[in-house]
């Protein structure tokens, strides 16, 4: 059997299946049609999707025919690597297989095609193939220009708001003029103005966002037939692993390719979508077999991950959600240890606590790397990085971007973009005087003036500076950095993708690079620090590895590969540079997590509030999301696992009650040991704060009175605070000498004030 001789020969007479429970085999070997994998957590879903792959090929399906997406470069890089591991190196058919996220590959889409398809340019101006991709930096700079060219005032019109409505509106696939076309107030009129500007300016520097990769690769595909029956007709197996958190957008991607042939594998868990904030739609896998009628579904519900506890933690948690398929989650691998369930005096204990149970399990023999703190919300970190730096305890806050965020690293890479493509504007207003040449601010704003004036690239101004006023010196400085780009990029085109890491190194040394970085120090080790950032650019682009084509296509080119890098560093994400062999304690948010397992994991701040937050308190769907989120914490645990939730914490500079997450009120009590220890107060607390603690436990236990008079407050009152406003009074939480009032803001949400400190205002009774 073909099956059989193309793997790699290993002890057992078919190693394809040998290791494999009998859902798994099923899911393996498949053939024909649509296919609904429901993988639990832990439950082996890279290996079923990476042996089934394998076994696609080697069952005669040429690699190129297939197309595999999936959402971090990390999980494409591990897929496509244990792929090649399985088949057996002379196996014909086994070169130019596709795999990646759905970003790189609608990047690849627009480049190969982008140019002849008015679809992809959405009717603005043919996309060039040497188009830059903006990062939410750049992107946000030029909504910001857009609000200042609509003639709107930035304080009233905040870009990160704009920035949301319009990524929503990509989502939706809808152009700047089919937003408007649906505008309902004045709001969204204004809104429409600014996208519509805001597509203006990135057209002008031949740029996309990243809402935009996917957005122009959806609409090509629905729009251009031609195109379509090509890619149609080129993959004709697809297999979208993390179905769950798709968007419309990718979803309709997707779908475009394999709606004929319905050779179509989706790989996910309802139970885990939790990017519904960016435009995730967990109907799409609800309604998979709607999409595609008659598909084969097959639960994988056993966790090789977790011990029982934790599961069965987890899988009484994320049965109270209605928007779910139900699948039996069990595991063989024995109860391991309670999870613990802690409620603390406040932040500091907290993290007093997590650094106790850190310290513990490395006496025990985990190491560092195999342990992580999650949490909700960034800003819950800062206490537990003081508790782990007074400890010596190693750590990492994961910042996937936080290597290409530094200055130096950005001038970098701007460098390269303002080679690759002439009219990325922004690039070239970043490196125009790196290392400093004389190019002031005044006369670079004379440059920008006079190319809007002129209805033309900032690129295009620069040879007629001298004619717009600029002095002899500037000038000379100006035209050298244009012959060194111009010369730079004449390389582009006649050099292959292997002299990248090269021509990288020559740009750092030819622009100045190093000498620049050192500018920016502030002593001698910092500017040690700063040449070390810009070289490892290059050493980046030197590991960086070209995409495989297609047997029979030209190799490619410096160009092609220079791109396909900086495409790389643009489309980063947090995973992406999480590294369980650190050897250090991983610190990321809950939303980061998600696909990643450690042997102990602390789960801080589980309050109303925070987790849920307080912006979901008032949608069903949302609150469920939320209780993913939890359930998603949960399952990155193997052994050892600390939940907190503390009495107090400080927000905004103030001290407020907490109430503990209805979440862990869900969780199956014999499965857990609940700790109390509120009664260990930090060393900064107040001797006077004991029956704030009091107030907040009690709050939590018994949902808090509905009267409070002796507090002079009542459920229904209108009351303003100096910080979050205007709100509603919920309940009233009295307590001994004091009282706490659950207060529903109108723009911050749910907050548990303590009277006595909160200074209330009532409004009406």
């Amino acid at each position: 059997m073909r099956f059989r001789l193309g793997f790699v020969a290993a002890e057992s007479a078919d190693p394809s299946m040998s290791d494999l429970t009998e859902q798994q085999q099923r899911a393996v070997s498949h053939v024909g049609g649509p296919l609904l994998v429901l993988a639990g957590p832990g439950s082996g879903k890279t290996r079923v999707i990476t042996r089934r792959i394998a076994q696609r090929i080697s069952c005669g399906v040429p690699a190129w025919q297939i197309l595999a997406l999936t959402f971090t470069n990390k999980a494409a890089t591990e897929m496509k690597s244990r792929i090649e591991a399985l088949l057996a190196a002379d196996l014909p058919g086994r070169r130019g297989l596709v795999v990646g996220t759905f970003h790189s590959f609608c990047t690849g889409l627009l480049r190969r095609y982008g140019s002849r398809s008015a679809a992809a340019g959405l009717g603005l101006v043919a996309l060039a193939e040497d188009f830059s991709i903006f990062d939410a930096d750049d992107s946000r700079a030029m909504i910001k220009k857009a609000i200042v060219r609509a003639g709107l005032e930035s304080a009233q019109w905040q870009v990160g708001a704009v920035a949301s409505e319009i990524s929503a509106a990509k989502n939706k696939l809808q152009s700047a003029g089919e937003y408007e076309k649906s505008a309902l107030d004045f709001r969204q009129r204004t809104i429409a103005r600014i996208y519509a500007l805001y597509e203006k300016g990135m057209a002008q520097e031949n740029a996309l966002d990243f809402d935009d990769l996917l957005l122009r690769a959806a609409r090509m595909l629905q729009h251009d037939a031609a195109i379509a029956d090509e890619l149609r007709g080129r993959f004709r197996e697809v297999l979208v692993d993390e179905y769950q958190d798709t968007n419309h957008a990718q979803f309709t991607v997707a779908h475009a390719i394999a709606r004929e042939h319905k050779n179509i594998c989706v790989v996910g868990d309802p139970d885990q979508s939790i990017y519904g904030w960016r435009g995730a739609d967990i109907s799409n896998i609800m309604d998979f077999e709607e999409h595609y009628p008659g598909a084969v579904v097959i639960p994988l519900g056993e966790n090789f991950r977790s011990t029982a506890h934790i599961v069965a933690l987890a899988d009484r948690l994320i049965q109270r959600n209605s928007a779910r398929r139900h699948k039996d989650l069990f595991t063989r691998l024995g109860a391991g240890e309670k999870p613990s369930l802690v409620r603390l005096w406040d932040e500091t204990a907290e993290a007093a606590c997590v650094a106790d149970a850190l310290s513990a399990a490395h006496r025990a023999g985990t190491t560092w790397g195999q342990m992580a703190v999650l949490y909700r919300m960034n800003a819950l970190s800062r206490s537990v990085e003081d508790a782990l730096r007074r400890r010596q305890i190693p750590y990492i806050v994961a910042r996937g971007t936080a290597f290409y965020d530094r200055r130096e690293v950005r001038d970098t890479l701007a460098y390269l973009r303002a080679i690759v493509n002439p009219v990325d504007d922004t690039a070239l207003r970043r490196i125009i005087n790196v290392p400093a040449r004389g190019i002031g601010a005044t006369t670079i704003r004379k440059l920008e003036v006079a190319a809007e004036a002129r209805g033309c690239s900032l690129a295009a101004i620069l040879t007629q500076a001298q004619s717009l006023g600029v002095s002899e010196r500037t000038t000379k400085s100006i035209h050298g950095l244009v012959a060194l780009l111009v010369r730079l990029r004449s390389e582009l085109t006649r050099k292959s993708a292997q002299d990248l890491g090269q021509f990288v190194f020559r740009v750092i040394t030819e622009a100045g690079l190093e000498r620049a970085a050192t500018e920016l120090a502030d002593d001698d080790q910092d500017a040690l620090d700063r040449k070390a950032n810009v070289l490892e650019v290059a050493n980046g682009a030197a590991a960086f590895n070209v995409p495989e084509s297609p047997p029979g296509t030209p190799l490619p080119t410096l160009g092609e590969a220079l791109r396909g890098y900086l495409q790389s560093v643009a489309l980063a994400s947090d995973s992406d540079v999480i590294d369980p062999k650190s050897g250090v304690v991983t610190l990321m948010s809950l939303h980061a997590a998600k696909g990643l397992e450690f042997q102990v994991v602390a789960i801080i701040g589980i309050e109303e509030g925070l987790l849920p937050h307080a912006r979901s308190l008032a949608s069903p769907s949302e609150i469920e999301e939320e209780r993913r989120l939890l359930y998603v914490g949960i399952t990155r645990c193997q052994r050892t696992l600390l939940m907190t939730s503390v009495a107090l914490r400080t927000a905004r500079g103030m001290r407020m009650s907490t109430i503990e997450s209805g979440f862990l009120r869900e969780l199956p009590a014999e499965h857990f040991e609940r700790i109390d220890r509120t009664g260990a107060r930090s060393s900064i607390a107040e001797d006077d704060d004991a029956d704030d603690a009091a107030a907040a436990e009690d709050g939590s236990r018994v949902g808090g009175s509905r009267t409070g008079r002796q507090s002079g407050f009542s459920v229904g009152m209108t009351v303003r605070h100096a910080v979050f406003g205007v709100g509603r009074v919920e309940a009233v939480l009295p307590r001994g000498s004091l009282t706490s009032v659950s207060v529903r803001f109108r723009t911050a949400g749910v907050k548990v004030l303590v009277v006595e400190y909160a200074k209330l205002e009532i409004i009406a009774r």
